[in-house]
C-alpha cells in the first residue's frame, strides 16, 4: 500500500509542476562487435529525453534524483540509475566459446553542468548477474549550435573490472579445450570514446536526430583471441517529437 501511495504522491507532484518539456522519437541503432566473424548489432530503439528535476531518461538510460539543485547559472545531481548493455554473441557465433548475454546496468550517477558545459560519472553495477561487477563512465560534454545544427560532443572515459572484460572477452579452459587453443583471462582495463549527437529541426516539433560514437576498446580485451577490431563504432538515426505538458 505505501509504494501506491507513493506513485501517487509523485504523480501529483509532477501535475503540480511548471510546464515540462519531452521528447519522444523512434530509430534505428547500430552497433557493430569487436568480435571476429559476429555480425553488428541492429535493432529499432526508441528514443526519449526528458528531466523534471525529480526523475529523467536520457534516450534508454532512466534515473531519479535523490539530492541536487537546479538553476540557470549552475546546476548539479545525484541519482539512482539504469541502462541497458547490448554486448555480446551467441554461441553459435564463435567456434568453442559459450553464449555472452546482454545485461542491465544500474547504479549511481552524478551530474554537473554550466552554461552548456557538462560533466556526468556513472558508477553501475550488472542487475543481472551477467558479469557481475561493476564499471565506472566518466562523461564531458559541450553543445553548441551552428546554423540550424545543434551538435553535443562528448568524449567518454570508461574504467571496465576485471570481471567485464573477463565475461565479454576471456576465454575459460573448458572454453580453450574446445578451440585447442590458451585460456584468455584479461585484467582490468580503461575504454576511450568520443561521440555527439546532431539535431535538425524540420519544424518547431519534428527534428531528425543522429548519434555518431567511437570507442578505442583497452588492450585487455583487444589481446583477446576472439577480437579482430580495435574500436566499436555505434549510431542512432531517429525522428523525434518535442513537446511541453
Amino acid at each position: 500500500m505505501k509504494y501506491i501511495l507513493s506513485l501517487v504522491l509523485l504523480f501529483t507532484t509532477l501535475l503540480s509542476q511548471d510546464k515540462q518539456q519531452v521528447t519522444l522519437g523512434l530509430g534505428s541503432y547500430l552497433q557493430t562487435q569487436a568480435y571476429a566473424n559476429v555480425d553488428s548489432i541492429v535493432i529499432p530503439s526508441p528514443v526519449i529525453f526528458f528531466d523534471n528535476g525529480l526523475f529523467y531518461v536520457r534516450w534508454t538510460r532512466v534515473g531519479v534524483y535523490f539530492l541536487g539543485e537546479r538553476n540557470d547559472e549552475f546546476s548539479w545531481g545525484f541519482s539512482l540509475t539504469a541502462q541497458p548493455r547490448s554486448f555480446g554473441y551467441e554461441s553459435s557465433d564463435i567456434a568453442g566459446m559459450n553464449e555472452r548475454k546482454d545485461t542491465w546496468e544500474g547504479g549511481l550517477a552524478f551530474s554537473a553542468k554550466t552554461g552548456d558545459t557538462y560533466i556526468e560519472v556513472l558508477a553501475l553495477n550488472d542487475l543481472f548477474g551477467r558479469y557481475d561487477s561493476w564499471i565506472v563512465k566518466t562523461e564531458l560534454g559541450h553543445n553548441f549550435t551552428l546554423g540550424n545544427f545543434s551538435f553535443y560532443p562528448s568524449v567518454i572515459a570508461m574504467y571496465q573490472s576485471r570481471d567485464f572484460l573477463d565475461y565479454y572477452y576471456g576465454i575459460t579452459q573448458v572454453e580453450a579445450t574446445r578451440r585447442s587453443e590458451s585460456s584468455y583471462k584479461p585484467s582490468s582495463g580503461v575504454q576511450y570514446g568520443m561521440q555527439t549527437y546532431i539535431k535538425y529541426p524540420f519544424t518547431k516539433e519534428l527534428s531528425g536526430l543522429i548519434n555518431l560514437r567511437a570507442d578505442k576498446l583497452p588492450n585487455q580485451a583487444t589481446s583477446s583471441p576472439i577480437v579482430n577490431d580495435n574500436y566499436i563504432y555505434s549510431g542512432l538515426a531517429s525522428l523525434i517529437y518535442t513537446f511541453e505538458y
